[in-house]
Order: C-alpha cells, then sequence, then structure tokens
C-alpha cells in the first residue's frame, strides 16, 4: 500500500555534454605504460605467443595476419585455424587501405592510459580487397569529422617502450 504524500527521489544522470571540444588531442602514446597486468603487449614476445610475427611485421611497419591456404584470411591473426584446424598457417601482409564502416565516439570512461586522449574515435574499418572489418582507434580527424565510407589508412607506430601497434587515420574528405 503506498503511503500517501511520499515522493521518489529522482536523480539526473549528467550525459557527455553536446559543447564538449571534440578535437582529437595529440596522436601520441600514452608515457608511461599500463600496468603490466592490464597490458596485452608483453604477449609481443615470442616466449609468450605464436602470434609474435604479427608484433614483429608492426614494428617493421608491416600490417599482416594469418591465412589458411584452405580457408582463408584470418582477424584476428590465429595461431589454429578456426575452421579446420590446422596449425599450419603462412603470415601474409595486409592492405592498408579501406573504409569506415562504422564508428563511435569515447566521450567518457577511456581504457587505462587513454583519459586523457578523451574525445576519440574507435570504429570498425572494411579492409580493401578482402573480407576482413576490423576494429581500431581512429586518428586524424575529430570524432565530428568521420562518416561512414569515409577513407582510411592503418599506420603501425611505436609506444616510447619499443613496443607496437596499430591504428588508423582518417584521409582528407
Amino acid at each position: 500500500m503506498a503511503e500517501s504524500g511520499s515522493t521518489r527521489p529522482t536523480r539526473t544522470v549528467a550525459g557527455p555534454s553536446s559543447t564538449a571540444d571534440p578535437t582529437p588531442r595529440a596522436e601520441r602514446p600514452p608515457a608511461a605504460p599500463p600496468p603490466f597486468l592490464l597490458d596485452f603487449y608483453p604477449l609481443e614476445d615470442a616466449k609468450f605467443t605464436r602470434l609474435s610475427p604479427f608484433f614483429d611485421a608492426l614494428k617493421e611497419g608491416r600490417f599482416t595476419t594469418t591465412r589458411c591456404e584452405r580457408d582463408g584470411l584470418h582477424w584476428p591473426p590465429r595461431a589454429v585455424c578456426p575452421t579446420c584446424h590446422t596449425e599450419e598457417l603462412v603470415w601474409v601482409d595486409l592492405p592498408t587501405r579501406g573504409t569506415i564502416y562504422a564508428f563511435s565516439a569515447v566521450l567518457a570512461g577511456a581504457p587505462i592510459g587513454m583519459e586523457s586522449d578523451v574525445p576519440f574515435a574507435v570504429g570498425l574499418v572494411d579492409l580493401e580487397g578482402t573480407s576482413l572489418r576490423i576494429f581500431s582507434r581512429i586518428v586524424g580527424r575529430a570524432w565530428t569529422e568521420l562518416r561512414v565510407g569515409q577513407p582510411v589508412t592503418v599506420e603501425t607506430y611505436r609506444i616510447p617502450d619499443g613496443r607496437a601497434f596499430f591504428r588508423v587515420r582518417a584521409d582528407a574528405s
């Protein structure tokens, strides 16, 4: 039975401000690497994974993945084909051109080490000439200037401690 005259407190939850500056912050990796237990980069080392050739290629400025001779390309790179379960995969270079399939802005709640980069964009990118769709951070333009179908280029970059990773750069449109 409801009490007469009782009111429920209401709470307003503030969302991202529509006046937030959409300009991307400096496109640099964090000054210090994230805590070791939260960081997947130590897995670049061959003693931790059979996927180390992917990271070795990134350090050389190449974007690669694995291919099964029977079942085709994989993304992300694999140690075993998820279809036929063979371990006999070959490393192949991927195209570095693509288009934005979908994107979103990170306006709050960024991962550790990326808090000062907010706002930034992430998205799905279709790689030219393949059936692959990759997920990546998108740099080079404010998230408000991005559009579906916009051309992008995959680029590799070095982290100050010597590790490497990739991102996509939105081309001028």
